[in-house]
Parts: structure tokens; C-alpha cells; sequence
């Protein structure tokens, strides 16, 4: 059993040709060490069942057990879950979504970070079927309050049992984090919702996979003479942020397979739902000419956050001298401004 990586998903994913037959889809986000993933897995063998952590060695672990039980129908992937669910999930395609003691964030500065929010309500309600399951279990009071206000105040999902949550579930295999928490007497909450029948707009387009950036540029300067004047503030503010980081001399192959002087630029673009950290590169030409490109290190995906960095570059090159000329691009976004 191998882990798709969630930043290589196709968008979206056809879980059934994955699977090789079509079944009800699983999904439980934050499977920590697979205890529960895998007893899903095994009493439910008519479904197709999928597990999404960002912890390596919880993946690791996961795809040990899942082999050793023969668990044709688990498949796991690695990386973010708001990721895993926009990019990789067909629209209403999920019909029960566990999430087992998500990590509560505590300090301050990091609650941005809690999972459980009205925005991955919305997101998730997208990905599910009418009347999809939603299970929720936490021991953390401050998150337990969240999650009690979050699901009252959503427009998508009703509890099953009247009830926010119970405070006990007797059914549900215990997990580690779950049998910790009530061996030192700390109540846990369980939300028990489903999907209601509440249209929900998509506003979580799927990501588009374009052409590499191609910019061609006409200049008399040199590399030296670009790179001596680098601004690391390098910025762009807007929907998709974009910040261009530290340039550094390197040699790339050309179209022709030959070596060419260039700089690369680190770049880091905040685009949903998938945040990159690319190299753009600025190449040489023999003829006055350089090409603005991206780099393969790393297995970037072109989208339109990384045409958007692309552009961003070569208007900044382009304002270097007033001898630069642009003669040539095949970027999605515009290219003046």
C-alpha cells in the first residue's frame, strides 16, 4: 500500500478507477495512528475508504497495517486535508467524513489553524452526499465549545441525535487519544450530523493545471547586472499573495538540452488550495534576450498562482531599464500593471 501524495492529486481525483470499483466513499481526516482508519476499513468492506494525515510517520504506520490486513479497500493520502478535500474530491462524493481529535491549536496566534471552521463546513457540505454522515469526536474544552458553535451556526448540517453532541458514544472503537483523555477524567464530545438538503454554492473550484510560464524578454543587461538589483521586498499583495524571496546564480537546460547561465528565483505563492514555494528562473539567451521560466525542482504545478508570480518577475525585470522590451509571453493573467 502506497500513499498518494495530496499535492499530486489529480483535481479531482476518479476514486472509483482508483479503486477499481465503485463503492461508497469513507473519509476520516486525522487518522493519528491508524487505529481507528483501519477497524473503519475492516467492518466496512463494501466501502471505499479513504484517510488523509499530514504526519509521515502516521502514513507510514497506516500503510503497514492496511497491508498486513489485506485492506484492498483503504487508500491513504499525505498532506493537507482542506487540499485533500477541494482538489481531490468529486463533488457529492463523500458519505461519511470522521474527524477524530483534531488538533485544537490553543495558543492565540495559531487558531487560524483549527480545521473546523464555516468556510470547511462549506467545503466539506460540497464534497458530500445528501444526507452524509459527519462524525466529530474532541476531549479539548476550548474546541469543543468551537465545534458546538461552528455546526449551530451552519446552514448545511443537522445533528442526527437532536442534540449538538453526546458525551458518550458507545459504538465507536476507542482511539488513543480518546482512551488517554478518559483515563485522566477529561470528558470528550461527540457530534453525531449529517448533510442536510441545503443547496450549497461551490465556491472551491477545482485547481487548473496550465501551460509552464514562458516569457521572453529583449534586454542589454547581464544576469550580474539584474541580479545587482534584486529587491528581496519583492512582493505582490492581492487574492493570491505573492513574495519573491532569496535569487541565486545557477545553470539550467535549455529547449535544445544545452547549459545556460540563469538566476533562480525562490519564490513562495499563497494560492488555495494549494500554497507553493517555486523556483522561477531567468535564463540567458546568446541574443540579448532572457526567458522567464519555471523550475522543475521541487515538482511545482503551473496554475494560475504561479502565472501570476511569473508575471510579477518579469514586469519587475522589465522596469529595470527602459531598453527592455518584451517580445513574447503565454501567461494566463495579465501581464501589464
Amino acid at each position: 500500500m502506497q500513499a498518494f501524495d495530496a499535492t499530486r492529486l489529480s483535481w479531482p481525483m476518479d476514486w472509483d478507477a482508483t479503486f477499481g470499483r465503485s463503492a461508497p466513499l469513507y473519509l476520516e481526516i486525522g487518522f493519528g495512528n491508524a487505529q481507528f482508519l483501519i477497524d473503519l476499513a475492516l467492518q466496512n468492506p463494501d466501502a471505499n475508504v479513504i484517510g488523509v494525515e499530514i504526519s509521515l510517520p502516521s502514513i507510514k504506520k497506516a500503510e503497514r497495517k492496511g497491508t498486513r490486513n489485506g485492506l484492498s479497500n483503504l487508500k491513504l493520502i499525505h498532506g493537507d486535508a482542506r487540499l485533500a478535500l477541494w482538489g481531490g474530491m468529486p463533488l457529492k462524493a463523500l458519505e461519511r467524513v470522521y474527524i477524530n481529535f483534531p488538533d485544537p491549536w490553543h495558543k492565540a496566534a495559531h487558531h487560524h489553524r483549527k480545521l473546523i471552521n464555516g468556510r470547511f463546513l462549506q467545503l466539506l457540505a460540497s464534497r458530500m452526499t445528501d444526507a452524509g454522515l459527519l462524525e466529530i469526536a474532541t476531549d479539548d474544552p476550548g474546541y469543543q465549545e468551537h465545534i458546538t458553535e461552528v455546526l449551530e451556526a451552519t446552514a448545511y448540517f443537522k445533528s442526527r441525535t437532536g442534540p449538538t453532541y453526546e458525551t458518550e458514544d458507545l459504538e465507536r472503537i476507542r482511539t488513543k487519544y480518546e482512551l488517554k483523555a478518559l483515563a485522566i477524567g477529561r470528558p470528550c464530545r461527540y457530534f453525531h450530523w449529517m448533510r442536510n438538503n441545503t443547496a450549497v454554492e461551490n465556491i472551491f473550484e477545482y485547481p487548473k493545471e496550465i501551460d509552464m510560464p514562458h516569457i521572453v524578454i529583449k534586454t542589454p543587461l547581464s544576469l550580474d547586472q539584474i541580479s545587482d538589483q534584486y529587491d528581496r521586498s519583492l512582493s505582490h499583495s492581492g487574492d493570491t499573495p505573492v513574495r519573491h524571496l532569496q535569487m541565486y546564480r545557477t545553470v539550467v537546460m535549455d529547449e535544445l538540452k544545452e547549459q545556460r547561465q540563469a538566476l533562480l528565483v525562490e519564490t513562495h505563492i499563497t494560492e488555495d488550495p494549494m500554497p507553493q514555494r517555486v523556483g522561477l528562473t531567468i535564463q540567458q539567451r546568446p541574443n540579448q534576450e532572457v526567458i522567464i521560466g519555471l523550475h522543475e525542482i521541487g515538482f511545482p504545478r503551473p496554475t494560475e498562482g504561479v502565472h501570476l508570480a511569473a508575471a510579477h518577475l518579469a514586469r519587475w525585470l522589465l522596469s529595470l531599464d527602459e531598453r527592455n522590451k518584451l517580445t513574447h509571453h503565454n501567461l494566463a493573467v495579465e501581464l501589464s500593471g
